[in-house]
């Protein structure tokens, strides 16, 4: 089967579907520009961090707890080489996909708010949101634009006690809301996933694949690559994020957006 057959069969579904669910991962955001940690252009590639610890490590909750300093460094570096990024065509597709069909959620690993900026509102963003930063000790919470600025580590204004992003560190536990409106829709269940540049190693990113058949429905993955899914799936699409939304899009009758629309993140 051809790209076009498969693209033409996925728009169908599409038409056919009430309920979908986007699963998005790294993938998708590398499309913007996005450096991954490790592997072929990540910001640490197979090395340790300029402390001598692994990255996973320098990003955890322990870490957090025992050195601040250190999990900031890396959180500043992170970011800095994140800054000045936004949402790309992918991101608008699956946001106008919504529009179209008002049961669509998105279950998104990506804390860039890439989503939220391209105008999805039923999100699921299982790892939190980079944008927001509260604190360890007291209830202050603030939404920021980026982290210039921040000390090493920064302080709380009302308590001074260190503040952190709101998102999950190596080790920790996933937000509780988060959570309850993943097994609230997942009860639901869904007429069409789409695994979209994600490796799925997470169960419960991987899960929904799964089920989709208990459902009567159907699984699409949008990946270059082999995941833990792909063996799984009714249509695969061995295509980056941009390109593939892309073409789904135009196959569903619609002209893409004009590229001064895509804004980075407002």
């Amino acid at each position: 089967m051809t790209s076009d057959t498969r693209i033409d069969d996925i728009a169908r579904l599409i038409d056919d579907a009430e309920r979908i669910l986007f699963i998005t991962g790294a993938g998708l955001s590398a499309d913007s520009g996005l450096p991954t940690y490790r592997g072929i252009g990540g910001l640490y590639n197979d090395q340790h961090t300029d402390d001598g610890i692994p990255i996973e490590v320098a990003l955890s909750g322990d870490m957090l707890r025992r050195r601040p300093e250190v999990t900031w460094k890396y959180l500043l570096q992170v970011e800095t080489a994140c800054r000045g990024a936004g949402h790309n065509l992918a991101h608008r597709v699956i946001a106008e996909i919504e529009k179209i069909k008002p049961q669509t959620w998105v279950l998104t690993q990506n804390i860039d708010c890439f989503h939220r900026h391209a105008g999805s509102r039923q999100l699921i963003e299982i790892h939190g949101r980079v944008d927001q930063v509260l604190c360890t000790h007291c209830h202050y919470q603030q939404t920021v634009k980026d982290y210039s600025g921040f000390a090493l580590p920064p302080a709380c204004p009302r308590c001074h006690a260190v503040i952190r992003p709101n998102v999950v560190l190596f080790g920790e536990m996933l937000p509780d809301e988060a959570v309850r409106l993943y097994h609230r829709e997942m009860l639901r269940g869904f007429d069409l996933v789409f695994s979209v540049g994600t490796t799925s190693v997470f169960p419960y990113i991987a899960q929904p694949v799964f089920d989709v058949r208990k459902w009567g429905g159907r699984a699409i993955e949008i990946n270059p690559g082999i995941t833990e899914v792909s063996s799984f799936v009714h249509h695969k699409l061995d295509m980056r994020a941009v390109d593939a939304m892309s073409r789904i899009w135009q196959a569903l009758g619609h002209p893409l957006p004009a590229t001064k629309d895509l804004a980075v993140a407002e």
